[in-house]
C-alpha cells in the first residue's frame, strides 16, 4: 500500500517494477505504466529501504525481473491485488463500502498533491505528460522532479535527498 500511496502508480506500475529500477543513492523508483509511459518517481527512504529488504529476502537474483513476489520467490499476479484489496474489505468493512482499491489510492494522493502543491506537480506527480491534456495550462506548466520530492516529504514527513533542505511543505 506504501508503494501506491507514495508513488500514485497504477498496479500495473507497481507489477511491471524490476530490481534495476531502483536508484538507491536518490530515492527514485522508475515506473513504467499505461502507454508505454516510464518515468522516475521519488520515494521515501523508508520506502526504499522496504523494497531492497523485499528484494533481497523474495528476489532471484535478476536484476530485470520482477520485484514484487510472494514469499515463496514467485511473481505476484494482478489477481493477488484483487485478492488483498477482497480480503481487506472483509477486515474493514469501510474499505469495501468505500470501494477502497489501488487506483482510490492514487487518486486520494494526487488528489492531496494537487490541493497542497499545485496542479503541474500532481500531473508530474501521476506521470501525466499532458499529450492528451486539453486544458490550455498544462502546455506551460511543469514540475520537476526536485517538486514532486518535496510533495512526498511532506507526504510521508520524511526528508528527500531530491527535496531542497527545509522546503518539506509550503
Amino acid at each position: 500500500m506504501r508503494l501506491h500511496t507514495e508513488t500514485a502508480c497504477r498496479r500495473g506500475g507497481a507489477l511491471a517494477l524490476r530490481p534495476q529500477d531502483l536508484d538507491r543513492e536518490q530515492c527514485l523508483v522508475q515506473l513504467r505504466e499505461k502507454g508505454e509511459t516510464v518515468r522516475w518517481q521519488p520515494v521515501s527512504p523508508t520506502l526504499m529501504r522496504h523494497l531492497i529488504s523485499h528484494n533481497e529476502q523474495r528476489g532471484d537474483g535478476d536484476p530485470s525481473a520482477q520485484l514484487l513476489r510472494y514469499r515463496n520467490g514467485q511473481p505476484i499476479t494482478a489477481r493477488r491485488y484483487d485478492h488483498l484489496w477482497q480480503r481487506i474489505g472483509k477486515q474493514l468493512p469501510w474499505v469495501a463500502t468505500q470501494q477502497v482499491s489501488t487506483h482510490w489510492l492514487r487518486h486520494t494522493t494526487l488528489t492531496w498533491v494537487e490541493r497542497n502543491f499545485g496542479y503541474a506537480v500532481a500531473r508530474a506527480y501521476a506521470g501525466h505528460d499532458g499529450k492528451s491534456d486539453a486544458g490550455t495550462t498544462s502546455t506551460y506548466v511543469r514540475a520537476d522532479l526536485a517538486e514532486v520530492a518535496t510533495a512526498l516529504a511532506a507526504l510521508t514527513g520524511e526528508p528527500h535527498p531530491l527535496a531542497p533542505a527545509g522546503n518539506s511543505s509550503r
